[in-house]
């Protein structure tokens, strides 16, 4: 490959997985790349666009990482410098726990040209995917989007504050965490609080339980559900069945809880 273009960093966000879900902007981003670095979120049928771009994977996958974030960062200003244009495309929105704004900082450094191509963050796109909406007039006035897990490994102490609050809470990277999490809200709320784990998010894999913060443990594990998931907590969880997506109809036939199963777990029979 031979570098035609100057040195470019696009933080590119990919969606929160379906492959339908990213920008028009992503897109031409891709087409023009030189080299395209992706992390693991990312769905890997979106990297057709890059036709003419090398491609490089350095996310984190069974617990390993393929590179380092130093390393990642070396990589986008050395790429950037030898071929031209590095696209570096992020599940979700780069700017939501995505370190896009560390990797713009660090190019910048070295004098090379940098842009941003938002994308829709999976706290938002899958829970609406899904039926769930964060707000809701009478029932929840505002949203939290809070990391599960902090860089320091341990539960953002957020979560403490935002289970003291009547509004929805969005947790990402949190499901290490589950029984902090169900501690806290026990501790600060009621046991019939409903919740949603809904893991791997728009995509035909997707899996989801819908409860309450007293059941929830026994259907993520009767369910087997793992990360990457999303957690939502709040009443308007409880809407979730009477509402219809896009989505739903289209792809997940199959793959949703029926609605009487949903409602049981909620407490709403008793």
């Amino acid at each position: 490959m031979i570098q035609t273009n100057k040195p470019k960093l696009t933080i590119v966000g990919a969606g929160p997985g379906d492959v339908e879900l990213i920008t028009l902007k992503a897109i031409k981003a891709l087409e023009e790349a030189d080299v395209v670095l992706y992390d693991a979120l990312v769905n890997e049928e979106l990297l057709q666009y890059a036709k003419h771009a090398e491609i490089i994977f350095v996310g984190k996958r069974f617990g390993c990482h393929a590179y380092s974030q130093d390393q990642i960062n070396d990589l986008i200003v050395s790429m950037a410098k030898k071929y031209g244009h590095v696209v570096r495309l992020k599940g979700g929105d780069p700017f939501v726990f995505g370190r896009g704004s560390e990797e713009i900082d660090f190019a910048n450094q070295f004098g090379i040209e940098t842009a941003i191509v938002p994308g829709i963050s999976s706290a938002l796109g899958v829970p609406a995917s899904n039926g769930i909406s964060l707000t809701q007039r009478k029932v929840a006035e505002s949203f939290w989007v809070i990391t599960g897990t902090t860089s320091d490994h341990k539960l953002s102490k957020d979560v403490d504050l935002a289970s003291q609050s009547s509004a929805t809470v969005v947790i990402l990277m949190g499901m290490n965490k589950l029984d902090e999490i169900v501690s806290l809200y026990q501790n600060n709320r009621t046991d019939d609080l409903p919740i949603a784990i809904i893991q791997n998010g728009t995509q035909k894999s997707q899996k989801k339980v819908i409860g309450t913060i007293s059941n929830i443990g026994t259907l993520v594990k009767k369910n087997e559900i793992t990360s990457p998931a999303i957690i939502v907590i709040g009443e308007v969880v409880k809407n979730a069945s009477a509402l219809t997506s896009y989505m739903k109809a289209e792809m997940f036939s199959d793959a949703f809880l029926e609605e009487e199963f949903i409602l049981q777990n909620l407490n709403v029979f008793e």
